[in-house]
């Protein structure tokens, strides 16, 4: 898997919008449910961030991609490095009638499994890392997520919503998470903002990490 630009300068680890780093989702198309999904086997990674390729999940019967993860709208004129917007988060509170995003809003819907991510609690300087994943039996959590073609490159974003009791204590906002019966709604076009708003997740500190760390060591608990 190859990635597709560099992290911006102007985000950092800590100043990053929910949601900042995530890690692979162990996918297979083994589950019973994906079993009719065809993935090819990668190395996991433990620190994606964004403007690197994801994979992704869209139509029906669902069709694995992969997209950079910064979406740029089809309607953009210019280079890549002229496009200034942040838009590997999008607020499903305001999406729909963005600019940004409110074309892909109607038909660019999709999923992104992943296997956790991050969020960072304290003062800047002092940032301390926390992991975050399933509370349930399921060890991969399915975002909601938009994608957009733009010239011959797909991209995407994460949405995200106010944050529920379980990780409230870590973020104010939280990636959309989405149950088998939601997931079906999302990419049937749902508008229905509450969706994944009863997402049951966990988390734990885990040592600081640098931009360019990788590892399972990175989501042990300290």
């Amino acid at each position: 898997m190859q990635r597709c630009g560099t992290l911006s300068p102007a985000i950092s680890l800590s100043d990053a919008d929910m949601c900042g780093r995530f890690i692979d989702a162990m996918l297979r198309g083994t589950d019973d449910e994906l079993s009719q999904i065809k993935i090819d086997p990668f190395p996991q990674r433990f620190n994606i961030k964004p403007t690197e390729n994801v994979l992704i999940l869209a139509k029906q019967p669902l069709v694995p991609m992969f997209a950079r993860w910064w979406l740029i709208p089809s309607w953009h004129k210019g280079e890549l490095k002229d496009f200034k917007l942040t838009t590997f988060n999008a607020r499903i509170e305001d999406a729909k009638d963005k600019p940004t995003f409110r074309a892909v809003w109607r038909h660019g819907r999709c999923l992104i499994p992943a296997g956790g991510y991050y969020e960072w609690t304290g003062e800047r300087g002092h940032k301390q890392p926390h992991f975050i994943q399933s509370a349930g039996n399921e060890g991969t959590l399915w975002f909601a997520g938009l994608a957009s073609r733009w010239q011959d490159l797909l991209t995407c974003t994460i949405m995200t919503r106010a944050a529920n009791e379980a990780v409230s204590a870590v973020h104010t906002r939280m990636p959309v998470i989405l149950n088998a019966e939601e997931r079906d709604a999302w990419l049937a076009g749902t508008d229905d903002l509450s969706i994944g708003a009863g997402a049951q997740v966990r988390h734990h500190p885990v040592a600081p990490f640098g931009i360019a760390a990788e590892g399972p060591d990175l989501i042990e608990a300290i």
